[in-house]
């Protein structure tokens, strides 16, 4: 990198936290004072400002004294290989303190000399490609303990010699591990274990009992372990959470809106309750056909106030996590499902955004105050679709529930007019939902209804959402976006490709806005091949994260948007309250005893905003990450008694090793391996995601329907394993037998560079 002119007496921080960033290698004091032109006092003055710097958190200092972003990865830093998926290894920071989990980098290994293993550590140099990371190998370093979640199990040795394994918990890992101590663990326990050594040497010793995998709720604790959630609140944050539920409920400083009757409409199976809605015709001539709506949060920031204990651990958690058999919630369940969820009939503190709503659905103003609301009723999306289209109430309502609801669908046929003349992004994707009985067993697992109901809330929270971003920046102040960036090029050039195997083009050269991928999917609508179409252009989304810095959100074709209505489980939307009750002085009079006096965001957050949302957007996918598996696994549990039985399935991953399929109305991935496929060669074409035999006969493709045999179902990982109904006699069954301490768990054989023997790639360049 070239010198820069020398500036004026020091760098500012901002000047360093950019060298830093822009610096491909690692950067420390010395490389500093060099690019800068400091000398003499200036680097002593350097040194205290890096210090400074540091205190404050705006950088980290790794190993061998250099520096980086604070919440980043340093440009050289020392990797542990976490997993290898087909011919790609992923590694993750051994070392990482931030608020956020461990991010993954995938390890370009091309040129070097003995392939990585699971386990295996390196230095490395990361670099940033797209929306994640890369590293580049350096040296490889000796081995060093990693911790893994996974079950007990007893094997005979070919000798006939009992011997204990530990099976891993994540269904990509590819071995089982011999285990050299498994302290007062018993086989078939749910354990962490260290694992020490490397390659064929690799043991593993048990640290930690952590229960029964198949006792209530334990399905859960397996990704609780796994991804270290935090779950447990600790003696202080519960001791706030208390003196914080007795604050005094008063009109003082508080608009009263307990006469409206406003009602919630949530999930049949809600924990909590953030949001009501209530609307009314406007009366205004000005206003004629339009509308008057409030959307009504729970006030929060009320009881959770900045620098307390139960800040602190709010955002920690980042977001509460929601398990088919429990909730870890982001704040102790006597405010989360306590003094902060709006119950009917009782008097709660609410955060209330003032709509008004013209003929054609626009938001025309908004307005928010601090209120008291005592909601009419609590509804299940269900039961509010149901009274509304028979247009009667339910038993034991009170009389004036079923008219707000006649106003509310009144209210959202204009919003939903709205939406349509501004075309967001319309990816209907089936979502999950895992029943339990009483005993917690699974009762049934099925696919969510999507109905108007749905629709309706998700419209009004929307708009007030929308309200939140507005109304901060018309008083200039900082705003915790909820951000979703354009699709890449390069994402969009893999779906070009995609989509020219379904002869179907798709112009690079156009303006991208959400209204293209819609027309796209409505040209597949009468298309069996519609979800295949749908997942490809979900994968070519980025992720949405939260931040300062505005850039909009693509997928809701919005230009200003930000996360309001979900305090109770939403570091995010706390964040956008308290910036609230600063910008439009809605702090409540009185000084709690034992409380920080102040609700509002102050000034060291506001400044702390790009931080935060870097932590805080990590969470959340590891939240994501959590529930899924989770899923996953309840989906194995439940097909654990069907093994054997042929099932309808869908093809939705091709790899050189073979395909994945998933079960049709449940989910969940199962391996088909290509050793299953006969005894005839398959070349695997990258571009077009296929599987294609020898001499043409067959073909495996994304999207393609057929049936399996159900083989293995495995609720501890979540890994399902199929074989086609006809497999040939002889082929992949089981494990392939332990070498050295280590066992293959359902891999076949593998050539070369980590490639299946029988395969070779067809159409691509080594």
């Amino acid at each position: 990198m070239a010198k820069r002119p020398k500036p004026a007496g020091l760098p500012s921080p901002d000047q360093i936290l950019r060298f830093i960033e822009e610096s491909k290698d690692a950067v420390g004091k010395r490389e500093i004072a060099k690019y800068f032109g400091l000398h003499g006092n200036e680097k002593i003055a350097l040194k205290a400002l890096l210090k400074d710097m540091t205190d404050e958190g705006l950088v980290d200092l790794a190993p061998g004294r250099a520096f980086h972003k604070h919440g980043g990865l340093p440009r050289v830093t020392v990797l542990r290989v976490a997993a290898i998926e087909g011919s790609s290894v992923w590694a993750v920071p051994e070392r990482w303190e931030a608020a956020g989990p461990a991010p993954r980098l995938r390890v370009m290994e091309q040129g070097r000399k003995g392939a990585l293993g699971v386990g295996d550590r390196i230095l490395a140099r990361t670099e940033e490609r797209g929306s994640g990371h890369v590293a580049h190998p350096m040296k490889r370093l000796q081995a060093s303990a990693e911790m893994v979640i996974g079950v007990l199990v007893e094997e005979k040795s070919p000798g006939g010699k009992p011997m204990v394994w530990l099976r891993p918990a994540d269904k990509r890992a590819r071995y089982d591990f011999a285990v050299a101590d498994k302290g007062d663990a018993d086989i078939g326990d749910l354990v962490r274990a260290e694992l020490t050594g490397r390659g064929p040497a690799i043991k593993a010793k048990v640290i930690d009992r952590i229960g029964d995998p198949f006792a209530p709720r334990s399905l859960s604790m397996i990704a609780i372990a796994r991804h270290e959630i935090p779950h447990v609140f600790g003696p202080e944050t519960l001791a706030e959470a208390e003196r914080a539920a007795k604050l005094p409920l008063t009109p003082d400083g508080r608009e009263d809106l307990r006469d409206l009757p406003i009602v919630a409409i949530d999930p049949i199976d809600a924990r909590d309750h953030d949001d009501a809605v209530w609307a009314v015709p406007d009366e205004d001539p000005g206003n004629k056909g339009g509308f008057r709506a409030i959307v009504a949060i729970a006030d929060v920031s009320y009881y959770v106030r900045p620098d307390g204990a139960l800040d602190r651990e709010a955002r920690r958690r980042g977001n509460s996590v929601y398990f088919p058999d429990q909730v870890v919630p982001m704040l102790p369940e006597t405010l989360s499902a306590g003094v902060c969820s709006l119950k009917a009939g009782e008097d709660r503190a609410a955060m209330a955004c003032h709509l008004v709503i013209d003929r054609h659905g626009k938001v025309t103003s908004w307005r928010f105050t601090r209120a008291l609301v005592r909601l009419r009723a609590n509804i299940a999306y269900e039961h509010a679709q149901a009274a509304y289209d028979a247009d009667e109430p339910r038993e034991g309502w009170d009389a004036d529930v079923l008219p707000a609801l006649r106003n509310l669908w009144a209210s959202w046929t204009l919003l939903a007019k709205a939406r349509a003349a501004r075309d967001p992004l319309d990816l209907e994707l089936p979502e999950r939902q895992v029943i339990l009985d009483e005993q917690g067993g699974i009762a049934e697992i099925r696919v969510r209804d999507r109905l108007d109901a749905h629709r309706l809330i998700e419209d009004y929270m929307i708009a007030a959402n929308v309200a939140a971003a507005k109304a901060l920046e018309a008083k200039k102040s900082p705003v915790m976006y909820r951000i979703h960036e354009p699709p890449s090029r390069e994402k969009l050039v893999s779906l070009k490709d995609y989509l020219e195997t379904f002869e179907q083009s798709f112009a690079l050269g156009q303006v991208i806005t959400p209204a293209v991928f819609n027309r796209l999917i409505d040209g597949f609508s009468e298309d069996d091949r519609l979800p295949e179409i749908m997942q490809a252009i979900l994968r070519s989304q980025t992720q949405a994260y939260y931040g300062p810095a505005n850039a909009g959100h693509f997928g809701l074709a919005l230009g200003s948007y930000a996360h309001f209505t979900s305090p109770i489980r939403r570091y995010a939307d706390l964040i956008v309250h308290r910036a609230l009750v600063d910008s439009y002085k809605l702090e409540v009079p009185g000084k709690p005893k034992d409380l920080p006096a102040r609700t509002g965001l102050g000034d060291e957050d506001g400044k702390g905003l790009s931080r935060i949302g870097e932590a805080i957007s990590a969470l959340e996918r590891r939240a994501m990450e959590a529930e899924r598996e989770t899923v996953d696994r309840y989906v194995a549990a439940y097909l654990a008694t069907k093994t054997g039985e042929i099932v309808a399935a869908r093809i939705t991953g091709v790899q050189p090793f073979g395909f994945f399929a998933t079960v049709d109305g449940l989910g969940g991935d199962g391996l088909v391996p290509v050793s299953t496929l006969g005894s005839e060669r398959f070349f695997y074409d990258e571009a077009a995601r296929t599987l294609d035999s020898e001499h043409g006969r067959v073909s495996y493709t994304v999207g393609q329907r057929l049936d399996l045999r159900l083989l293995d179902a495995n609720p501890i990982s979540g890994a399902l394993r199929f074989e086609l109904p006809d497999a040939p006699e002889g082929g992949f069954r089981g494990r392939p037998p332990r070498r050295d301490g280590v066992k293959k768990a359902g891999k076949h054989m593998v050539g070369k560079r980590g490639r299946p023997a029988n395969i070779k790639h067809k159409g691509r360049k080594r």
